[in-house]
Parts: C-alpha cells; sequence; structure tokens
C-alpha cells in the first residue's frame, strides 16, 4: 500500500484559536480586535472557528466578549461560528446570540475531573444530557470534548479503554464529533495509535476529531500518525495560542500554520488560503504582543522582512 492511499484526500481544520487559544493569553483583547481575527480566519477559507465561550467571567476573563463578539459578527454563511457551552446557562446565552453549534467537554480523568470541575466524570456527562436535549429541540449541532486523552497532570498515563469509555459516551450522547485532546502535549506515535486503535473500536473513525498540544513538540507527528488511521478532522489554533497551563513557559496548543504547512506538503486539501492564514496568525500575535507559536509562520515573516 503506498503513502498515499492511506491518507485522506481532504481534511476539515477547526479553528480553536479565537476560543481555546486565547483564553489562556494573559493579554486582553477587545471584542473587535477578536472579531477581526475571526474575520481574517473565515476570509482565509477556515469554515469552522470556535468563536467564544460561554463561561463565567470570573473564572474566565478573556472570554467575557463573547456574547458581544457573537452580536456583532458578519457571518459568512459557509462558515460555522461555534461556542463552547460547559452549562445549561451559557448554552442559553449562546442560544441567545445564534452560536451555529456549541460544544461540550468532558475528561478521560476522573482526577482532571475533579480538580476543574468537582465531580466525577460520570457526574460531569450527566449535567449535559439537558444541554444535548435544548440542542436537539433548537436543532443545533453538539460537538464533544474529551480532554487528556494521553495524560493527565494529576495522575499520570491515562488508559486507552478509558478514553473509549468517555467518548462512546459522548457519541451515544448525541455529539455528533468527538475530539480527543492531548492536553497536557504528551501524546507520541505509539500512545496516540493505541488510543486511537481503542476509541475507533467503539466509535466511527469518521466521527472523531484530534485535538494535539504541542508542550513537547510531538504534535505534527501525531496529526500525520491520526491521518494514516483515518482522522480528517484536525483541531488547531492560529499562531500557536495559548500555551500548556500545566507546563511553564510550554507551547500549548498545535499552530494552524504548521498544521496546513504540512497538510499542504502532502497535497491534502483544506480549503485554505496560506497567505492569508499567516496574515491572521501575524495580526493577533502583534496584538498579543509577541511571536507567533508557530516555526512555519516565523521562517515566512524572516524571508519576507529580509
Amino acid at each position: 500500500m503506498t503513502l498515499a492511499n492511506t491518507l485522506p484526500k481532504t481534511v476539515k481544520i477547526v479553528e480553536v484559536g479565537p476560543r481555546d487559544g486565547l483564553q489562556n493569553e494573559k493579554t486582553l483583547i477587545s471584542a473587535d480586535d477578536k472579531i477581526i481575527l475571526i474575520n481574517k480566519l473565515a476570509d482565509a477559507g477556515i469554515n469552522y472557528i470556535e468563536s467564544g465561550s460561554f463561561v463565567s467571567p470570573k473564572w474566565v476573563p478573556q472570554m467575557a466578549t463573547s456574547s458581544e463578539i457573537f452580536k456583532k459578527l458578519t457571518r459568512k454563511p459557509s462558515v460555522t461560528y461555534a461556542a463552547l457551552t460547559p452549562n445549561m446557562r451559557g448554552f442559553e446565552n449562546a442560544l441567545a446570540v445564534n452560536a451555529d453549534e456549541v460544544a461540550i467537554f468532558g475528561a478521560a480523568s476522573e482526577s482532571f475531573s475533579q480538580k476543574n470541575i468537582n465531580c466525577s466524570i460520570e457526574e460531569s456527562l450527566e449535567r449535559f444530557v439537558p444541554i444535548i436535549a435544548a440542542a436537539k429541540k433548537s436543532n443545533i449541532k453538539v460537538r464533544g470534548y474529551v480532554s487528556c486523552v494521553i495524560g493527565c497532570p494529576y495522575e499520570g498515563d491515562i488508559t486507552p479503554e478509558q478514553v473509549a469509555a468517555v467518548a462512546l459516551k459522548m457519541y451515544q450522547m448525541g455529539c455528533y464529533e468527538v475530539s480527543l485532546g492531548d492536553t497536557i502535549g504528551i501524546g507520541t506515535v505509539a500512545s496516540v495509535q493505541k488510543m486511537l486503535q481503542a476509541v475507533s473500536a467503539k466509535v466511527p473513525i469518521e466521527k472523531l476529531a484530534v485535538h494535539f498540544h504541542d508542550t513537547y513538540g510531538q504534535a505534527l507527528t501525531n496529526i500525520y500518525t491520526a491521518l494514516q488511521m483515518g482522522i480528517k478532522v484536525v483541531d488547531s489554533a492560529i499562531a500557536g495560542l495559548g500555551g500548556c497551563p500545566y507546563a511553564k513557559g510550554a507551547s500549548g496548543n498545535v499552530a494552524t500554520e504548521d498544521v496546513v504547512y504540512l497538510l499542504n506538503g502532502l497535497n491534502i486539501d483544506t480549503g485554505i488560503n496560506f497567505k492569508k492564514l499567516l496574515d491572521a496568525g501575524w495580526f493577533i500575535s502583534d496584538k498579543l504582543g509577541k511571536e507567533p507559536i508557530s516555526k512555519v509562520s516565523n521562517a515566512y515573516r524572516a524571508k519576507h522582512n529580509n
């Protein structure tokens, strides 16, 4: 079997920078600048953008402007503007501003679930039952996130079977897609293969997405491994926004620019204009007053400036 036969012809990028990326950045970005970023991403051809999160501003100050963003956005019909909704109140707020889709999140680690949201995995999933029911009633799709799919900052390695069990529950509850997140970025080719084999035995591979952090520099390698196993949806953050909250100074989400460069090199179609994507990354990095955490972006900028 040749390499071309084992890779998908197209890949969908789920852009999480405006939400998952920015929420971990200390420099507060205005609603207007977030809207410019989202518009630049949409203009670059990204058709799924996580645009905000309806959480308590007390806990996540960066997301306090989410309602304003959804109200002011000039939306492209081809783009899904999604929101993270951790509870029923968050879902109602997302509904009020016409979010196209919502996302819910659980963990594959009991310790992570207890420390993050003070309840067990089972209890956390139960909380989402009314949200999924209300979303169905309003004809809104629900995406699920599973965090700590390889390891946990509190309890170490997580078994692939545990990840599969949580992903299956989310899928059975009504999530049309389940994104598998290596929250602390410790995944390697071997651990990712084992995890995906276990999960895809329970949930169809076409209903799965991957969400890798680059804490240990393995994200692109892990994405390539996932592509070979049939994954066609990849989460990433423009400019590598959002460092890892569990490893001081470490990079967080894999950079969208780096992922698209990889995919372009494999002749996998994303529908994304690479030059416009780079421009979006430079825009938000300048607003944050720092360089992008994207090797590709920095290489192109250095080349352009010389």
